[in-house]
Formats: C-alpha cells, structure tokens, sequence
C-alpha cells in the first residue's frame, strides 16, 4: 500500500496548502469584522453540515472525473476548520494585550501580526489539525470519482467483497492519519 499511501499524502497536502492559503486569511478577515463573520458563518455551516458525498457530484461537473475534482470537493470541506478556528483565536486575544499594544502606538497592523497572530497560534493549530483530518476523510471518499490513493484500495476490494483487503486500506488510512495528527502537534510545540 505505498503507492496509494503517498498518492493519498500528497492530495492531503496539496489540500490543506490550498485550505490554509485561504483559509488563514478569511478566519482573520472574520476575527477582525463582525459583519463579516455574520455573512461568513452561514456558508460556512452549510459547507460543514452537507454530507461529504453531496460534494462529489456537483464538483465533478465542472472538473470532470478525477483527481482535481478529489481536491476541489476535499477543499470545500476542509477548509471551514481552518478559517472557524482562526477567527475564535483572533477573538479570544485579550484585549488587555491589544490594548498594551495600541497604547504603545501600534498600528491595527502591527497588532494583528505582532499580538494577535502569535497569541492565537495554538487555535489556529488545532484548525489545521481538524482540517488535515477533514481532508484526509474527504480524499478517502473521492475514490467514487477516481482519485487515486488508498481510498481506491478501500472501493476496490468493497467492490469484490475482499473484506480483508479493504480493512489493510482502512488501516493504512488510519496510521496515517495518527502520524499526520502528531506531525501536526509535534510541530505546533
């Protein structure tokens, strides 16, 4: 199961790039602004209360079968974690440290990176832990529209009822990721 191991890492990594890279930014924008948290929020909980398979057909449409549409529908539901999780740690900073900060002439700026940013680190971790896990189950499920990697080991031996074949796929998915969600912890410390 090496193959499909690193075929299944790589489209987890390749989507929680693309979830941080969007990510990140959207959970600050919403932090810093009520309204647009307001407006986010509601997007964000029906990204997150769809069932991941509703995700398949309607991305397949527009980038047909395979792995782009793996990545784009593992996305879609990875990327609500990352962008919660910023925005609570943007919110929980204590205003007596943005405070300090602003008395001492910081711009908006300069406490967004210098206080707030450091100081919600560890909630933002735990976003990109949730999403790392989101886009590994997601990935798994885009086997129904021929991603490759172990979720194809797992619908295979499923197809001609190979019971043991889809519990070594499972188990692989599972190692992985247990050392992913350490990886994660260990480099947050």
């Amino acid at each position: 199961l090496w193959e499909p191991s690193m075929q299944t890492l790589v489209l987890v990594a390749i989507t929680v790039l693309l979830a941080i890279l969007i990510g990140i930014p959207l959970g600050i924008a919403c932090g810093l602004s009520s309204r647009f948290e307001g407006f986010l929020m509601p997007i964000l909980d029906t990204l997150q209360i769809m069932p991941s398979f509703a995700y398949l057909p309607i991305v397949t449409l527009f980038f047909l079968i395979g792995p782009p549409s793996g990545i784009v529908a593992s996305l879609i539901y990875a990327v609500p974690p990352t962008i919660r999780l910023t925005s609570v740690g943007i919110r929980q900073v204590a205003s007596a440290s943005v405070e300090a900060a602003e008395s001492l002439g910081a711009t908006s700026r300069q406490v967004l990176r210098d206080v707030q940013l450091p100081m919600s680190r560890r909630t933002r971790v735990v976003g990109i832990n949730q999403t790392v896990m989101a886009a590994l189950s997601m990935i798994t499920i885009a086997a129904l529209v021929a991603t490759p990697g172990l979720g194809q080991s797992v619908l295979g031996a499923l197809q001609i009822l190979d019971i043991g074949g889809a519990l070594n796929g499972g188990l692989a998915i599972v190692v992985m990721a247990i050392v992913l969600d350490r990886v994660i912890s260990a480099a947050s410390n």
